[in-house]
């Protein structure tokens, strides 16, 4: 369910410009990029780690991407405010902030922390999170009459984005750093996807990540072929892509880099 770096992180200055909605019983927050109303061909779903709405981070980048493709973008609870793990959890020290060794003391922690919220974790598995989050954006491409709909997934958030696909839910899927991926759901992806690897990711494997690129690669010429890119940053932890310690030039670096990705894919996929 989660990874040593999956509970440790920085927050991100600024304040979110955007409000809190219910959708069919669900908070969600919002923000509108739009000027005109006619222009609604598309929008953002924003898919949180394990801390879940409560962290401002997901709020800001929403709000930037929100501006750089002028559209709408959601953010849904995906825990139904019972995150995995609380917001007050994030220890920017129990790991290194960038590459480098795993002390044994902060694995004794890490694993003391894990055993402590194993309650929490089980109420946010991915066969509880997915269908709910499916049904969320069904609701709001309904309601907003959006043509197209597409993800970008963070850490966990990033794992129910691939297990949303089968739904039918999205048109075009972003993964960052994501986690709790297998062979199978990997190989059900059959929407345009671009990911955003870290350095070092206890989360991903480079075998399992090598391999992902592989199963896409190997689709070439085929009628199962849909469009992919792979980047690997440099310097980068899990978690860069979305509570990055921006005091580290890699880390910095790979935060703006994975929010620039994403702009320039949805960009690609899609805007008409």
């Amino acid at each position: 369910m989660s990874c040593p770096d999956c509970i440790r992180g920085s927050i991100l200055d600024g304040t979110p410009s955007g409000t809190v909605k219910q959708v069919d019983g669900i908070d969600a927050y919002f923000v509108s990029g739009v000027s005109e109303p006619t222009s609604k061909s598309f929008s953002v779903v924003l898919l949180t780690d394990v801390f879940g709405l409560e962290v401002v981070n997901s709020k800001l980048i929403a709000d930037r991407i929100a501006s750089a493709l002028a559209c709408d973008v959601w953010v849904p609870d995906l825990f139904n405010g019972q995150p995995a793990i609380k917001p007050d959890s994030m220890e920017a020290q129990l790991l290194p902030d960038h590459p480098g060794p795993w002390p044994l003391w902060d694995k004794l922690r890490f694993y003391a922390r894990v055993i402590w919220n194993i309650g929490s974790f089980y109420r946010a598995r991915p066969s509880v999170v997915t269908p709910r989050t499916a049904k969320f954006i069904k609701s709001v491409r309904e309601q907003n009459i959006y043509d197209k709909v597409g993800a970008v997934g963070y850490c966990f958030g990033a794992g129910i984005a691939v297990r949303l696909v089968p739904f039918k839910a999205l048109d075009s899927i972003v993964l960052c750093h994501p986690s709790l991926l297998t062979e199978a759901s990997i190989k059900a992806i059959d929407v345009p996807t671009a990911w955003a690897c870290a350095e070092e990711d206890m989360a991903l494997s480079k075998a399992m990540r090598l391999n992902a690129e592989a199963i896409f690669a190997a689709r070439k010429d085929r009628p199962d072929f849909v469009p992919y890119e792979f980047v690997d940053y440099m310097g980068t932890v899990h978690g860069f892509a979305c509570r990055p310690n921006l005091a580290y030039d890699g880390m910095k670096a790979g935060f703006e880099g994975s929010l620039s990705q994403t702009v320039e894919w949805f960009r690609k996929t899609l805007v008409s």
